[in-house]
C-alpha cells in the first residue's frame, strides 16, 4: 500500500515537474524570441535608412547627370542648327551659280550661232567677191594665182635666185663642216693597210730545171695540176719563175701551196700532185678558221657561231674589184664603229653588221641570189640578231634603210670602197659610166651638151641661154642629180655643173 502510494506520489510529482519544465522552457523561449526579433527589427530600420539615403544620393546624381546631357543636348542642337543654317547658305549660293551658268551657256550658245551666221555670211561674200573677179578678169582662180606666181616669180628672181644661193651655201657650209669632222675622226681612227689583189701568183723556182719537172711528160703534170686546182700555170722565159693565173684566189692559193710543197718534196708526178692538192685544201682550211677568229679579235666581237667565223675566214680568200674582202670587211666594221660613236648610234650593232655585211660573197657563188640576200639568209639562219640584219641588208640600196644604223654601215662601205687605191673597176665598166652620166644630162631640154670628166665623178652640163635662165639652170642641176641618183649605181658622189653662157658678137666695119 505504502509503495503503491509512493508511486502515485512519484507520477504526481513527475508531472508536476514535466508541466513546470515546460512553462519554464516557455518562458525562457519567449524571452529569447523577443531580444531576436528587436535586433532584426533594428537591423531593418538601419536598412531602410541606408537605402533611403543611397535613393537619395542616386536621385540626386540622376538630376545631375540628367541637367548635363540637357546642356550637352542644347550645344549640340545649337551647333546642329548652325550647320543647318550654313549648308542652306550653300545650298542658295550653288543655286545661284547654276542659274548664272545656265545663263551664261545660253548667251555662248547664242553667240556662237550668231558668229556662225556671220562667218557663213562672209563666206558667201568672199565667194561672190571671186566669182565676181573671176567674171570680171575672164580667170579662173587657179589661173589667177598661177600668173601671179609666176610674175613675181619673174620680177623678183634675181632677189629669190639671191636668196637661195645664201641660204644653200651657208647649209651645205655647216653641213660639209660637221660631215668632215665626223668622217676624218672615224677615218684617223681606222688605219688598215689596203693592197690591190692582182689575178696571179708568182712561185721562185731554186733552178730552171724544176720547169720540166713541173710541165712532165708530154704535159701531164701541168695538166693534172691544172685540172686539180681550177687554175692556169704559166711556164714562160721568165727566169726561175712560174705564174699561177686565176680569178678565183683560193683556188690560186691552194695552186700555190701543192706546187711550192711539189717543188721541195721533188717528185713530181700526177699522183703525188694529187695527194698534195688534198694537203694544201686542208691547210687552206686551217687558214681559212683563223682567218676568220683573227678578223672576230680585232673587231671585239663575241658570240658569233664556229661555222659563220669559217665563213667569214673565206672572204680572205675573195676580192671585190681587187680589195680584199675580208680587209675590206674589217675596215667597214671599224669605221662603222667609229661613225657610230661620233653621232651617238648603237657601236656594237655598226661595228657587227659592218664585218658581216658581205658575208654573203663567201658563198655566192653556190647558191642563187645576190649577195645581200644570201648573207641575209646566212645570219638569219645563224640567230644573228635582227637589228645587226636590218643595218647590214641595205648596203648597196637592195633594201631601204630602216635605221640610223644602216646608214652609218652603208657609209662605212662607201669610204672603205670608194677612196683612193682601194678598188680598181674594168675599162667596160668606167667607159659604160661615162656614156649613161652624158646619155642622161643630154635628155633634159635646153642641154646643148654635157662632158664626163675625172673618172666620171664629174658631169658639165652646158645649156642654152635663151632657152634656160640662171633659175631654170638651178633647177636643171638639182633634177639631173636625183636622175643620177636613182638611175646610176657609182662610189662616192658625182659632181653635176651647170654652165650657163651668154655670148653677145658685134661686128666693128
Amino acid at each position: 500500500m505504502n509503495q503503491f502510494t509512493l508511486l502515485i506520489v512519484g507520477l504526481i510529482a513527475l508531472s508536476f515537474g514535466s508541466v513546470l519544465g515546460y512553462y519554464a522552457r516557455q518562458s525562457i523561449a519567449k524571452k529569447q524570441a523577443g531580444s531576436i526579433e528587436a535586433k532584426l527589427q533594428k537591423k531593418v530600420s538601419k536598412a531602410k535608412e541606408d537605402s533611403e539615403a543611397l535613393l537619395t544620393d542616386a536621385r540626386q546624381k540622376a538630376e545631375e547627370v540628367l541637367v548635363l546631357a540637357k546642356k550637352e543636348e542644347d550645344v549640340r542642337r545649337e551647333e546642329l542648327l548652325k550647320t543647318e543654317q550654313l549648308l542652306l547658305r550653300r545650298e542658295n549660293v550653288l543655286d545661284q551659280k547654276l542659274a548664272d551658268f545656265d545663263r551664261n551657256q545660253a548667251e555662248f550658245e547664242a553667240k556662237v550661232e550668231k558668229l556662225k551666221k556671220i562667218k557663213e555670211s562672209l563666206e558667201s561674200l568672199r565667194q561672190e567677191a571671186i566669182t565676181n573677179l573671176e567674171r570680171t578678169s575672164g580667170l579662173s582662180r587657179e589661173d589667177a594665182k598661177k600668173e601671179l606666181l609666176q610674175n613675181l616669180e619673174k620680177e623678183y628672181q634675181k632677189e629669190i635666185l639671191d636668196k637661195m644661193r645664201t641660204l644653200e651655201k651657208e647649209g651645205w657650209e655647216n653641213y660639209e663642216k660637221k660631215a668632215k669632222e665626223i668622217l676624218a675622226t672615224a677615218i684617223q681612227k681606222c688605219g688598215l693597210s689596203q693592197a690591190q689583189e692582182i689575178t696571179t701568183t708568182s712561185i721562185n723556182l731554186p733552178s730552171e730545171e724544176i720547169k720540166g719537172r713541173i710541165i712532165g711528160k708530154e704535159g701531164r703534170n701541168i695538166r693534172t695540176l691544172e685540172k686539180l686546182t681550177g687554175t692556169e700555170i704559166i711556164v714562160d722565159e721568165t727566169p726561175e719563175a712560174v705564174v699561177i693565173s686565176g680569178f678565183d684566189p683560193l683556188r690560186r692559193q691552194i695552186a700555190k701551196v701543192a706546187l711550192e710543197k711539189l717543188i721541195q718534196d721533188g717528185r713530181i708526178q700526177p699522183a703525188r700532185i694529187e695527194e698534195q692538192v688534198k694537203i694544201a685544201e686542208a691547210e687552206i682550211g686551217k687558214q681559212i678558221k683563223e682567218a676568220g677568229e683573227a678578223a672576230v679579235y680585232d673587231t671585239g666581237i663575241i658570240g658569233l657561231d664556229p661555222k659563220l667565223v669559217q665563213l667569214l675566214g673565206r672572204l680572205r680568200f675573195r676580192t671585190s674589184y681587187g680589195q680584199n674582202v675580208l680587209l675590206h670587211s674589217i675596215e667597214v666594221a671599224h669605221l662603222a664603229a667609229a661613225l657610230a660613236s661620233e653621232v651617238g648610234a648603237n657601236a656594237l650593232i655598226c661595228k657587227k653588221a659592218g664585218l658581216l655585211h658581205d658575208i654573203g660573197k663567201a658563198v655566192d657563188h653556190q647558191i642563187e641570189g645576190s649577195h645581200v640576200d644570201i648573207g641575209i639568209k646566212i645570219l638569219e639562219k645563224f640567230g644573228v640578231e635582227k637589228e645587226v640584219i636590218v643595218a647590214m641588208k641595205s648596203h648597196h640600196e637592195d633594201y631601204p634603210a630602216e635605221s640610223t644604223e644602216a646608214v652609218l654601215v652603208q657609209t662605212a662601205d662607201q669610204i672603205s670602197g670608194a677612196r683612193p687605191g682601194a678598188r680598181k673597176d674594168t675599162l667596160e665598166n668606167y667607159l659604160k659610166r661615162l656614156g649613161e652620166l652624158e646619155k642622161i644630162a643630154t635628155e633634159f631640154a635646153g642641154v646643148e651638151k654635157a662632158w664626163a670628166l675625172q673618172a666620171g665623178r664629174e658631169i658639165r652640163i652646158f645649156v642654152k641661154p635663151e632657152e634656160i635662165d640662171d633659175l631654170g639652170a638651178k633647177n636643171l642641176a638639182r633634177a639631173i642629180a636625183g636622175r643620177i641618183q636613182e638611175e646610176l649605181k657609182y662610189p662616192g658622189e658625182i659632181k653635176v655643173t651647170v654652165i650657163r653662157e651668154t655670148r653677145i658678137i658685134e661686128y666693128a666695119k
